[in-house]
This record gives structure tokens, C-alpha cells and sequence, in this order.
């Protein structure tokens, strides 16, 4: 059974960091493409960033690129999201995902048939 568990969110100062770790379990990481989607109150989900299962590329929607880092450790079947110089609008419930999705719909999250529970990530100072 396809497993996957969010932790590490938490409340941070506008600047501050977090990391965020997906632990999967029922698949190996490697296999499967790994994303971060995100959901702020009355917004819609966002996708934010994903590592290919292909070829381990990794990929940042445009708002946090320079400030957020994808990274997978197949070993421990975890996936990694650490997030640096963060904002209040960063502010969301985020979710680890993971598929086969195409190119063209890796933020979406419809292209994900497995996801976490989520993880609450606030900005505020």
C-alpha cells in the first residue's frame, strides 16, 4: 500500500527556513516522480516543485525558485523540501505527492494519484 507522510511544517518568521520530509512507504522513491503541492486558505492548489523519476531532474514553479530545494534519499525512502528565506505568502498546507505525471502537468495535482496527509507551513512574524 502506497504510503506517504508529511512532517517538519511549523510556524517561522518571514526569512526563516524550514524543512519539510516526506517518508513514502508500499513504493520506492526512485520509481516515481516526487512533488510538493501546496494550499493556501481560499486559494487554489499550487504545485511548487517535483523531482523526476526518469532522470532525477528537478523542477521549482517560478514564485519559489532560488529559495526552495527538492531532494530524495532512496536509501531512507524520504523525500526532502527545504525551504529558505520564506515568505508570508508561502504560508499554506503543503502535501507530498508522487506519479508518473508528463512534463506538461507536474504542478497539477490531479496528474498525482497519492498524497500525504499535509503538513502546515506559517509565515508571520
Amino acid at each position: 500500500q502506497v504510503r506517504l507522510v508529511e512532517s517538519g511544517g511549523g510556524s517561522v518568521e518571514p526569512g526563516g527556513s524550514l524543512r519539510l520530509s516526506c517518508a513514502a512507504s508500499g513504493f520506492s522513491v526512485e520509481y516515481y516522480s516526487i512533488g510538493w503541492i501546496r494550499q493556501a486558505p481560499g486559494k487554489e492548489r499550487e504545485g511548487v516543485s517535483c523531482i523526476s523519476s526518469s532522470d532525477s531532474s528537478t523542477n521549482y514553479v517560478d514564485s519559489v525558485k532560488g529559495r526552495f530545494t527538492i531532494s530524495r534519499d532512496h536509501s531512507k525512502k524520504m523525500v526532502y523540501l527545504q525551504m529558505n528565506s520564506l515568505k508570508p505568502e508561502d504560508t499554506a498546507v503543503y502535501y507530498c505527492v508522487a506519479g508518473h505525471p508528463d512534463n506538461s502537468v507536474i504542478y497539477k495535482g490531479s496528474a498525482y494519484p497519492y498524497w500525504g496527509q499535509g503538513t502546515q507551513v506559517t509565515v508571520s512574524s
